[in-house]
């Protein structure tokens, strides 16, 4: 008898949470759109594939085996080439990030060539990504290896011992220290994780205790209600950037190319969208566990996948690359590299700003919406 209340018991507590289950929509897309989600980005997005890395290919004079080797590197499914007769004009687009790298055929490569004599190719890769230099010296090499192997074939050129060597060599980061490039990016996810945190949960926080509404009664706009929870934590996210920048210099000896006033612009632009998502989180949510749930899904995973920290965003399929022109990090870690390897490129920062300041912009105009609409 006690064995058949307790079953009953048992099968009346499973019904009540299956209905409260199916009442609840936050436990259906944790169990089925989450995994979903993040399968496709892992599926997708890691990849630690390199293909179609944008690269330049100068040939210096157009003689047949220099025009003819340069269609091998164009004819590669690995390198996307963009083709110049200078070198000066492709080494400000390596220096942009546009590229990452490129190959030189000089003059004198076919007149070397047929004397028989040493007939180097140079490679110029960007240093800043470690990895894509390696890859990109060694397809390099793969590729003119095959276009030797066809001339022997062909009866074109020597079967063997072919005087045709590649000259490698690494801009920005000589060493490929890997140190010297990851560094950089991890102050971008770090900063991305704060940046979000601090106002999702603090805010959050103000919600669960009342506060919030609190300054709602006062003649303070909702507008310049959250413009005044933005700014502080503006200014001390910019003091944790600022130390982590301290630390990447001093401690781990990353070298500091840039100046600290392109830091601070680029740390400011990068902020308001990071605090702004914050805004948005805590407004939604009103509550401190489910807003650091969110942040972490919404902010740290997007910016650890698909800011190019970690897989090269050119090697992922189409619509994800789509996707990181909405992600934050993807702008912060590209000027953060360059401006620590590199030097102040203006140029470049102004690109990169533009997109952080218009989604920060998004996050702000969202959160006062939102905020106004719980209000009503």
């Amino acid at each position: 008898m006690s064995g058949t209340g307790r079953a009953r018991r048992l099968r009346a507590l499973v019904r009540k949470e299956t209905y409260q289950v199916l009442r609840d929509p936050a436990s259906i897309l944790i169990a089925f759109v989450l995994p979903v989600v993040l399968l496709f980005l892992f599926g997708y997005a890691v990849s630690l594939d390199v293909r179609g890395v944008p690269i330049g290919v100068v040939v210096e004079r157009g003689s047949a085996p220099a025009v003819d080797l340069a269609a091998a590197f164009s004819a590669s499914r690995y390198f996307e080439v963009s083709r110049a007769r200078d070198r000066r004009e492709i080494t400000p687009r390596i220096i942009a990030g546009e590229l990452r790298g490129m190959v030189v055929i000089p003059a004198q490569f076919a007149e070397r060539l047929a004397s028989g004599e040493d007939a180097p190719v140079q490679v110029i890769t960007d240093g800043a990504s470690p990895n894509n230099a390696s890859f990109i010296a060694l397809y390099a090499a793969g590729v003119l290896r095959t276009w030797l192997a066809g001339r022997a074939a062909s009866g074109e050129g020597p079967g063997a011992e072919p005087p045709v060597a590649l000259e490698p060599r690494v801009w920005f980061n000589p060493e490929l220290e890997s140190r010297a490039t990851i560094t950089p990016g991890s102050i971008a996810i770090v900063m991305t994780m704060i940046g979000t945190l601090l106002t999702a949960l603090v805010v959050a926080r103000e919600w669960e205790r009342g506060t919030m509404e609190a300054l709602f009664s006062t003649p303070a706009s909702i507008v310049e209600i959250l413009a005044g929870k933005l700014v502080p934590y503006l200014v001390l996210a910019l003091g944790a950037t600022f130390a982590c920048a301290l630390i990447a210099r001093h401690v781990m000896g990353v070298p500091l190319r840039g100046s600290w006033l392109a830091l601070l612009v680029l740390s400011c632009a990068f902020l308001f969208p990071a605090l702004g998502q914050g805004l948005v989180i805590s407004a939604l949510t009103r509550n401190q566990f489910v807003a650091s749930q969110v942040a972490l899904f919404s902010g740290f995973l997007p910016a650890l996948l698909l800011s190019g920290f970690l897989f090269e965003i050119d090697s992922m399929p189409t619509p994800i690359q789509w996707l990181t022109h909405v992600v934050p990090a993807r702008y912060f870690v590209t000027s953060l590299t360059t401006l620590f390897l590199a030097g102040d490129v203006w140029p470049l920062f102004f690109a990169q700003i533009g997109p952080m300041l218009a989604i920060g912009a998004v996050f702000f105009l969202v959160a006062v919406l939102t905020t106004r609409k719980r209000l009503d």
